[in-house]
């Protein structure tokens, strides 16, 4: 797999960050760490607390990447499907499933 170019790096925290503060008020920021073609989103809270939250694989699209879900009983990434039923979507639609699941109140729903 080839390692996330620089400027897709970029693309990715902008939108992450964009889309978290105008969707997800629990969220002070969202910090990413890459590795090879991977990278590893993690949510801090309001209090300074950081919180893994998943990990988007670089598959040579800044728009479609694979999609795993942070797993706190397992303390692993567990490749999963997106909100949408598919298991490769953009990084907001991403941070919308793993924030639904890490995050949200019951009946909660990010804004489309």
């Amino acid at each position: 797999m080839p390692a996330i170019p620089e400027s897709t790096r970029s693309s990715i925290i902008l939108r992450l960050l964009d889309h978290a503060e105008k969707n997800w008020p629990q969220l002070k920021k969202v910090q990413a760490r890459y590795h090879g073609s991977f990278a590893y989103i993690t949510g801090v809270l309001p209090g300074g607390e950081q919180i893994p939250l998943l990990r988007l694989r670089y598959g040579g699209s800044a728009h479609s990447l694979g999609f795993a879900i942070y797993s706190p009983a397992r303390d692993r990434y567990e490749d999963a499907v997106l909100l949408t039923g598919l298991p490769i979507g953009s990084p907001q639609q991403a941070l919308d499933t793993a924030c639904t699941v890490h995050l949200a109140a019951p009946g909660h729903q990010p804004e489309s």
